[in-house]
């Protein structure tokens, strides 16, 4: 049987037709499948470059400013060698400011409520060192919601102190304390058995009677302690201080009484400071912050340590 000639033409027509059109179409996923994969790639090398600058803090020294700025560092919280408030990073930002030839000033912002004595005094004494090296570097402390013991320590060393008036100030004392257990343990029949080599090696132990030797030798210590205290605040606030036997006594005082007293200079903020005193309102972080691996190294410790003490634990519980 003889096979119409239009009909086969028709039909090598549309076989070609629907080639094209398939050809066409799987270039178009093509297409796609490529332009998915760029931006996949693009997006897992952000996320790598995000992960290797957290991991490994890359970055300029102060955060990478160019030009003329503020340099900025800040005490958060507690002021102890076990926080980021430890004196060893925040002197080492310090230096990095003051050495700075882009700084205009630098500016310490103090929220801490105190802690270590020691601390508190190597920050003290290495601001007055840097001060030393850089006389004509501008230093200013902006104290935002509390600015207390041992972070008024280190305040007293800038040249001026600026706060709001709500601000907490003060609390230049020195404090020890602990419980005693004595009592409750008379009453259980609980007898403390301390052997020691030395009169005095188990002074204030919660479970023996207080001894008033011994108290008094702590005072003593604590007093010493306090006037070192006083010392530095009078070095550095000089004759600004008011003559009040109050402010010696650890209690504090907000804002607005603090400039009464001459505790502290007049109010502002690190924006203010940077825009109408050292005018350069370009302001550029120097505190060293905990990277991504810092954290996470911090965290598999604790969460190890934790493991080993409930393994423990356990054992302990099965023999």
């Amino acid at each position: 049987m003889n096979q119409n000639p239009e009909s086969s033409n028709s039909n090598a027509q549309w076989e070609r037709s629907a080639l094209e059109h398939f050809l066409l179409e799987n270039l178009k996923e093509n297409r796609k499948a490529r332009r998915w994969r760029a931006i996949l790639r693009i997006l897992t090398l952000v996320v790598l470059v995000g992960l290797v600058t957290q991991i490994f803090d890359i970055g300029l020294p102060g955060g990478g400013g160019s030009g003329k700025h503020t340099a900025l560092v800040s005490i958060e919280g507690e002021i102890s060698p076990n926080s980021v408030a430890n004196a060893l990073d925040i002197n080492s930002a310090l230096s990095a400011a003051f050495e700075s030839k882009e700084a205009a000033g630098v500016v310490l912002r103090i929220n801490s409520p105190g802690g270590s004595p020691v601390q508190a005094g190597m920050i003290n004494d290495e601001i007055k060192r840097l001060r030393g090296l850089y006389p004509d570097k501008p230093f200013y402390v902006v104290v935002e919601d509390v600015c207390a013991s041992g972070g008024y320590y280190v305040a007293v060393a800038g040249d001026k102190i600026l706060v709001d008036k709500a601000s907490i100030v003060g609390s230049i004392g020195v404090v020890m304390g602990g419980f005693g257990f004595t009592g409750l343990m008379d009453k259980m029949g609980i007898s403390r058995r301390l052997i020691t080599a030395g009169s005095d090696k188990g002074m204030l132990d919660p479970f023996s009677k207080e001894n008033p030797k011994q108290v008094e030798m702590v005072k003593k210590m604590l007093d010493e302690i306090h006037q070192q205290f006083i010392n530095v605040v009078k070095e550095g606030r000089g004759e600004r201080l008011k003559n009040d036997p109050d402010i010696f006594s650890g209690r504090v005082w907000n804002g607005e009484q603090a400039v009464q007293l001459g505790l502290v200079d007049g109010y502002g903020t690190v924006d203010s400071v940077a825009r109408d005193l050292l005018k350069t309102p370009d302001v550029v972080e120097y505190t060293l912050k905990e990277n991504f691996a810092e954290r996470v190294a911090k965290r598999f410790g604790a969460e190890t340590g934790a493991a080993i003490s409930k393994a423990l634990s356990r054992s302990a519980e099965m023999r």
